[in-house]
Formats: structure tokens, C-alpha cells, sequence
């Protein structure tokens, strides 16, 4: 399921001949994302690992370049942006690296920088800012965390009037709340909060118990709860504190003999621990 949580009603928009194409077909929320910043609007895209929110960012790049602005893309991270660099100079002709410790084209049309950078060349009123078109901020939920969220506060405060935004993020629950802060800040700033559910990388919860001589699988990638996997993890602990017990003085060999060939039954506070469980799934 995509889809934006704006009116559905567009004012007309002149036809442009696309920034970029791709050689795939376009998942709704990607051309829902497009549309917007054809618009010269700004869009917070909410989705899940690998479902395809960096075709917007590239999109976006692709749109500035033909404006002849230039573009930033940060990331919170060096590993990402040294990736992102390497995937945008595949794709585009200018493109710069800066990180904390490492500079490279520091002039080009497309930057690729964490967030830190930036916000620290925002301190300086850089002057290169003024030709900035569109910033794309990659995994912005990073701003909920207490102690690196002010990073990206400052940063979106910061920027100039007149840019366009792309804020890329994994599903967060406030995310209309993120964007009524933004317009709050930038009153000539419109964000389209625009998310799919869709999940291409099928997610799997497991329990590895310490010490455990393996792995259960607690939650299959439909999302049902395995009780019998849970109880043999919460069986396995029960025995390895049997074990625990009687390496620390008790009798092994009796101890042994006594569960030789039976179930060990799930230690007091399985079930409630089950429960717990189930309904942190539910919500």
C-alpha cells in the first residue's frame, strides 16, 4: 500500500520532459514523490529497507542539475555517504565527497556529506549555500535520536529559503507532525508526506538464547508468532540453568539422569512473557 496523506486534488502543472528516467516501472509512491517535486514541492518519503526511496533521491539530484543548482545529499554516517558518493558518480558527472576525513571535489554540482558537515558549514554562512537548490537529507529518523537529533534541528533550521527538501526515512509515526515543523519554520515550504508499506526484504524476528547451540525463529516473515519455537527457546534456557546449577555444586550426573529423555517444561513466566510479545506485535 502507498500512497500520500495529502488532498488528492493537484493544481496543473506545466509538462516538463523528465529530469531523469528509469529503466524500471515506478512504484505509486515514487511517482507520488515525483509529481511533488515537480511541483516545487518538498517530500518526506517514509518506507521500509530497499523499497526504492533512493530513486527519489536521484530524481531529486537529476531535477537541480537540470535547474542548474546545485544539490547536497547528507547521510548520518561516513560508510553511507562513501557509498552514496560512489552510486551518484555512476550516475552523474559532478559529484563531491565531503566527510570529516575525507574531501573530494568540493566544488562539484552534487555534494555528498554527512549531517554534521553540513550544519558545520551553515555555522560559517559558506557561501556556496547560496547556490543550493535542494537538499536531501537519507535516513532523517536519525533526528528522534536524544543525543545527534539536535544535529539535524539545527541544520533544517538553518537553511536558506528557497530550497527544496527530500527527507528520506524508515516508517515513522509522526511523520505529519515532522513535516508541520518544517513548513512551520520555512512558511514557503509545502512537504508531502508520502510512505508505502510495502516491504520487498521479507523481515524475520529470531531469539538466540545465551549459550543457546542455535537460533529460533519467533516471528516468520507474515508476521505470525511461532509459539512452538518460543517455548523450545524458553525451554533451552530452563536447561541451561539446570546446567548452570549443577556445574556450580550440585550432583551433574544425577541431574542428568533425572532429565534424560524428557521435556524440560517451560520455566514459570513463559506465558506472560508470550503474551508481552504479542501484544507489542498488535501495536
Amino acid at each position: 500500500m502507498s500512497g500520500s496523506d495529502e488532498p488528492t486534488a493537484k493544481r496543473p502543472r506545466r509538462e516538463v520532459t523528465p529530469a531523469m528516467t528509469f529503466p524500471y516501472e515506478l512504484d505509486s509512491f515514487q511517482k507520488l514523490s515525483i509529481d511533488a517535486l515537480e511541483d516545487g514541492d518538498s517530500v518526506l518519503v517514509s518506507a521500509h529497507t530497499s523499497a526504492g526511496k533512493t530513486t527519489v533521491a536521484l530524481y531529486a539530484i537529476a531535477k537541480a542539475l537540470r535547474e542548474k543548482r546545485r544539490v547536497i545529499y547528507t547521510s548520518p554516517i561516513k560508510a553511507l555517504s562513501n557509498q552514496k558518493f560512489r552510486e551518484f558518480s555512476e550516475k552523474f558527472d559532478s559529484v563531491g565527497l565531503m566527510t570529516g576525513d575525507t574531501t573530494i571535489k568540493a566544488d562539484s554540482d552534487c555534494l555528498v556529506m554527512t549531517t554534521e558537515i553540513l550544519r558545520s558549514m551553515l555555522y560559517r554562512g559558506t557561501e556556496m549555500l547560496r547556490e543550493v537548490g535542494c537538499v536531501i537529507f537519507d535516513e532523517v529518523h536519525y533526528m528522534r535520536d536524544k543525543s545527534r537529533g539536535v544535529v539535524w534541528e539545527e541544520t533544517i533550521t538553518l537553511l536558506p529559503e528557497g530550497c527544496q527538501y527530500v527527507f528520506l526515512s524508515a516508517t515513522i509515526p509522526n511523520a505529519r507532525e515532522f513535516a508541520d515543523w518544517v513548513e512551520s519554520i520555512h512558511p514557503g515550504t509545502k512537504v508531502h508526506v508520502i510512505h508505502t508499506d510495502y516491504r520487498p526484504v521479507p523481515l524475520q524476528h529470531y531469539l538466540y538464547p545465551c549459550g543457546a547451540d542455535g537460533i529460533f525463529l519467533i516471528v516468520d516473515e507474515q508476521g505470525k508468532f511461532r509459539d512452538d519455537n518460543f517455548r523450545r527457546a524458553m525451554s533451552s534456557m530452563g536447561a541451561m540453568d539446570a546446567e548452570a546449577g549443577g556445574a556450580n555444586g550440585a550432583d551433574v550426573s544425577k541431574a542428568a539422569t533425572s532429565t534424560r529423555g524428557k521435556r524440560k517444561p517451560p520455566r514459570k513466566g513463559t506465558q506472560s512473557i508470550m503474551e508481552i510479545i504479542k501484544l507489542a506485535m498488535d501495536h
